[in-house]
């Protein structure tokens, strides 16, 4: 990753805020280029947190005594992103590099999150500060929100990536462009309203866009270039959503990543409320928003601050990637041989206890998970229960491990209704058997 240029077009003509701003990219560059060395990474990134940590706080601090001293309008959307960055996205990415001993993909991780909040937020809500301002379409009619709409991300790519879009249709309902990156973020409302909003960018276009921001050429899609244009599409979205008065007080729930598999079978599921297919000259891109309030829906692989770099492999491997299984085992013996089993063929990972298992379910969410029924504290039935609670995580299907074969255990464990349940003391050529013929859609629950 090359290191990202300060330019005009990240003025905003207030010496304060652009001060600040221009120190911020400094920072980031330095980061940049002091983390190749891997044994200056860790001085580095501690270093370069705590400065960065201390520069948002006061950038913040009095970019936000200047909105009020000017009356600004959208102060408390302003401020509201601003405390979603210091005490949400921040703490987090500064959490996952102590834990992986400041390892090369936590770091990648901060900087390109950092990198799209920065650029993004410069370009759309302090842009506004300095007078780009938008109004909100709160008494158009229905049939011109959609003009108004069309306009607003014309708009929009043109401030945040100096491209000419152009509409070229109305009924996008997800065909096949080409190669491209789906980022698909959900909202919910205080009524248990649901909005999906999905941008598609065909790839060439999503490496050109990062490209000129950070004044390189890219060949490849690779965590840092989806990262920061996952944030450069959450900023995005969030000015198209101040535009509506009626998504301005969404939450954001959830966001993940789209195949195209996915994003199709999403349009047969609930057709979309507005779909746009655009063309920039430098590649094609979609827009497209769908009500999902009387759907219940997952949200497909949702990536958070603490899965996104695995969830972004996965999704960048395809087709290749290994099914990911969750062994729960307080046994340390027990859950060697099962990984040493199946490790060649499934990404494996483990936890000793159910509460360390409900975490890892709920930050990798796994396509299976092999559960010790007898363990001390919180057993089996109980981690079952507990999964099945959160509709998040509950269609993820769980085969018991027991040591029990005697007919009165098996009732017992089968009454909770497994996908299957394996005894410990079969022979390994067996459990491997079962558990691939599972992913094969072939075992039956014995």
């Amino acid at each position: 990753m090359k290191t990202i240029p300060w330019n005009r077009r990240y003025e905003l003509g207030v010496e304060l805020i652009d001060k600040q701003h221009k120190q911020l990219f400094a920072t980031i560059n330095k980061l940049l280029t002091l983390g190749e060395d891997e044994d200056k990474r860790e001085w580095v990134c501690q270093e370069g947190v705590k400065y960065l940590k201390n520069h948002v706080v006061e950038h913040f601090k009095d970019e936000e005594a200047y909105m009020q001293s000017i009356d600004y309008p959208q102060f408390e959307v302003h401020k509201r992103l601003h405390d979603d960055f210091q005490n949400s996205t921040l703490p987090s990415l500064e959490e996952e590099l102590v834990e992986t001993k400041y390892s090369e993909e936590a770091m990648r991780h901060f900087l390109s999150v950092s990198i799209g909040w920065l650029v993004a937020h410069t370009q759309t809500e302090d842009l506004a500060i300095a007078g780009k301002k938008i109004s909100q379409w709160s008494n158009i009619p229905p049939e011109k929100e959609i003009d108004a709409l069309e306009q607003m991300i014309v708009q929009l790519n043109n401030d945040m990536f100096q491209l000419k879009a152009k509409a070229i249709s109305r009924q996008y309902s997800g065909e096949d462009i080409g190669k491209t990156i789906c980022f698909r973020f959900v909202y919910r409302g205080g009524k248990k309203e649901r909005w999906e909003i999905i941008w598609a960018v065909e790839e060439a276009l999503l490496l050109k866009i990062v490209g000129d921001m950070m004044d390189a050429q890219y060949l490849k899609v690779d965590d840092m270039v989806i990262n920061i244009t996952r944030y450069i599409a959450r900023q995005m979205i969030e000015k198209i959503r101040e535009c509506f008065s009626h998504l301005d007080q969404f939450e954001l729930e959830g966001e993940s990543l789209l195949t195209q598999e996915q994003l199709s079978e999403t349009f047969d599921r609930v057709p979309p409320f507005c779909s746009m297919l655009f063309d920039t000259g430098a590649g094609y891109f979609s827009f497209s928003v769908l009500s999902t309030s009387a759907e219940k829906g997952k949200i497909v692989s949702p990536i958070n601050e603490l899965n996104a770099m695995g969830q972004i492999r996965k999704y960048l491997s395809g087709d290749k990637r290994k099914k990911q299984i969750l062994v729960v085992d307080d046994s340390d013996f027990m859950r060697e041989n099962i990984i040493r089993l199946l490790g060649n063929d499934y990404d494996m990972i483990e936890s000793n206890s159910s509460i360390a298992a409900i975490k890892s379910i709920t930050v990798n969410r796994p396509d299976l998970i092999l559960l010790d029924y007898e363990m001390p504290v919180c057993d089996g039935r109980q981690t079952l229960e507990m999964i099945r609670s959160d509709e998040d995580i509950a269609d993820i299907p769980v085969v018991f491990l027991t040591g029990r074969g005697d007919a009165e255990s098996v009732k017992k464990v089968m009454s909770l209704k497994p996908r299957g349940y394996l005894l410990k003391t079969m022979p390994e050529e067996d459990i491997k058997k079962f558990i691939d013929g599972l992913f094969a859609k072939k075992a039956p629950a014995k």
